[in-house]
């Protein structure tokens, strides 16, 4: 990939952060809290992506993708340990309301992420500035 579709990849994987993040606070207004969980999850997935790739890391599942951003932005301390912690956290939150029988979250285990998931993905925008 070159600079410059390093670049637009990275634009692109912001903006579905953003627009993703906007999707989980509709679906939360309206109670779906399981699929709102689920758009928490992948906002924050397309931001961590966008930043994987912009330093050249590719990867190719989800798991990679949480691992690497572990590897190579938490263990160095360029992002707090909570920010891998949410990241996982919401991993295994989004396979167990997407893929476990009869489990559905609600308000109080949901809202409280929206904050946290917002400062990440700025804060991930923030680190591109200075990586392209």
């Amino acid at each position: 990939m070159t600079i410059d579709e390093r670049r637009e990849y990275v634009t692109f994987r912001i903006d579905s952060a953003y627009k993703t993040f906007n999707a989980a606070k509709v679906l939360a207004e309206n109670g779906y809290w399981n699929s709102a969980v689920n758009r928490l999850y992948y906002s924050l997935f397309y931001a961590v992506n966008a930043l994987l790739v912009a330093n050249e890391i590719l990867t190719k599942s989800h798991s990679a993708t949480k691992s690497q951003f572990s590897l190579h932005f938490v263990k160095t301390g360029t992002f707090d340990k909570k920010y891998g912690k949410l990241l996982s956290e919401l991993f295994d939150w989004r396979q167990k309301g997407d893929y476990d029988n009869i489990f559905d979250y609600n308000q109080s285990s949901v809202q409280p992420l929206f904050k946290p998931v917002m400062e990440m993905i700025k804060l991930i925008e923030k680190e591109l500035k200075n990586t392209l």
